[in-house]
């Protein structure tokens, strides 16, 4: 085997290999509904830290329920539009049943949390658990997602080891959701946005 053609050999590996990892991908969430997300925390950390906004543990509770209850709605609610109006047949919810380990033990520890009065550890909590969910699904998501569940287990570690941290300061929680949440939701929107219009010259070739 000459040189050349042990190059083309490694070069059609390397293409079979990115259309393997290509098929496998799951691209059912929405850049936007992520980025949308990390805007609604970013607001509510605005609202429960002015001085309308009372102050005590069970308001801020209620404040960040919605938040969490609002993310859940817009995000699955895309998620469930793709799965049943635009998957062309992809019916794999990897990134879901993967996620579920971390978000069910992050409910625990929330609970556990707030039954013995360490409120105040709970954002750092929700940062780790929610960068596990990361790290727990970046085999079938863009290669470089990864960074955001590192970003927010970082972010999260720190907040936790911080000498005096606060859940009636919203604004870690805030700004370390939105960052995170617009850098993951901008990496699923470029990533999708590149497949469609890979499929989109793919398709204008035949």
């Amino acid at each position: 085997m000459t040189f050349h053609q042990a190059r083309d050999a490694l070069s059609q590996v390397r293409d079979l290999q990115h259309l393997v990892l290509e098929k496998q991908r799951f691209k059912g969430y929405s850049g936007r509904a992520r980025m949308l997300g990390g805007a609604i925390a970013l607001l509510a950390a605005a609202v429960m830290s002015s001085a309308s906004f009372p102050q005590t543990i069970t308001w801020h509770l209620f404040g960040w329920g919605l938040v969490s209850a609002a993310g859940l709605l817009v995000f699955y609610g895309t998620l469930l539009h793709w799965f049943f109006f635009k998957r062309n047949g992809e019916a794999r919810l990897y990134p879901i049943l993967d996620a579920f380990p971390a978000l069910f033990v992050g409910g625990i520890f929330t609970l556990v949390a707030i039954r013995i009065g360490q409120v105040d550890l709970l954002f750092g909590i929700w940062m780790c658990l929610f960068g596990l969910t990361c790290l727990a699904t970046r085999h079938t998501l863009p290669r470089s997602y990864w960074m955001v569940g590192v970003f927010y287990i970082t972010c999260g570690t720190g907040y936790l080891l911080s000498p005096s941290p606060s859940f009636l300061n919203p604004w870690p929680m805030g700004l370390v959701f939105f960052v995170g949440e617009l850098w993951g939701g901008s990496i699923f929107y470029f990533s999708n946005q590149k497949h469609f219009d890979q499929e989109t010259l793919h398709y204008g070739k035949k």
